[in-house]
């Protein structure tokens, strides 16, 4: 199962993965230029990749086909591709957040910026022993994670509509604990996002970012913003994807 695979450090590696590609065939969706199908419907490198969390997922994986693009939460390009480029990409982060949890009694996620439910509501179905806290502040993108989150069962999920300062200030203020791992994608640059993520985690706790070929650059020009944050040990590492797919990146942080 391709969420066990060795991890590999690539922090100071120059390969970036190509463009995606899509296969096969789907059940079609209605656009302007006639039906679009997503090439991995039906695919056996879903079960293989997504497991028990399968089911879920293809129920997402449904309504982002039908109203993803729609309401502004996948760009058209990506409604052929919806399986590889958003849901198996996100589910990439699936055995980073089981190796920083393991051996916590509170296994909790923070997903800041969820907006479409990358990486969270994948993640959520995957870990169904996690509880995930959802940070959306755009209200008709909290509409959409709410009834992804009715629509897929997940009752594992809180989500806040809030920005992450706001909780940040409520950790410090000890109305919320802080969480044992922050998720995120392609949300801000490592400038920013270290001071939006790294006081949500509580000593020792991990953040893991999802990012793309600029991430060495990134963690390069926040090394003095990461420390400040308390984060220690920022890398780069090659995350699996599924067989025959290109593989992500994640950015990892330790907190002090």
């Amino acid at each position: 199962m391709v969420m066990g695979e060795e991890i590999r450090d690539v922090s100071h590696e120059t390969s970036v993965p190509s463009d995606m590609s899509g296969m096969s065939e789907t059940a079609p969706v209605e656009s302007p230029a006639g039906p679009v199908t997503d090439g991995l419907d039906g695919s056996p490198l879903l079960g293989e990749v997504l497991g028990d969390a399968l089911g879920k997922l293809e129920r997402f994986h449904g309504k982002l086909m039908a109203e993803g693009e729609p309401r502004g939460l996948i760009g058209p390009r990506d409604v052929p591709i919806v399986w590889e480029r958003h849901i198996l990409n996100s589910a990439a982060v699936v055995p980073f957040i089981r190796e920083a949890t393991a051996g916590e009694r509170f296994k909790t996620v923070a997903d800041v910026g969820s907006g479409g439910g990358f990486p969270g509501l994948v993640a959520a179905a995957c870990l169904p022993d996690h509880r995930f806290t959802l940070i959306e502040p755009m209200e008709r993108r909290v509409e959409w994670l709410s009834e992804c989150v009715d629509l897929m069962g997940l009752d594992n999920v809180t989500i806040r509509r809030a920005r992450s300062e706001e909780v940040i200030a409520d950790i410090r203020r000890r109305d919320v604990h802080p969480y044992a791992v922050v998720t995120c994608r392609a949300v801000a640059p490592m400038t920013k996002l270290s001071g939006w993520t790294l006081p949500l985690l509580k000593p020792h706790g991990r953040l893991i970012a999802l990012k793309g070929r600029s991430a060495q650059a990134e963690i390069d020009k926040a090394a003095k913003e990461i420390a400040k944050r308390g984060g220690a040990n920022p890398r780069v590492v090659e995350a699996p994807v599924a067989p025959g797919l290109e593989p992500t990146r994640v950015v990892i942080v330790d907190r002090r």
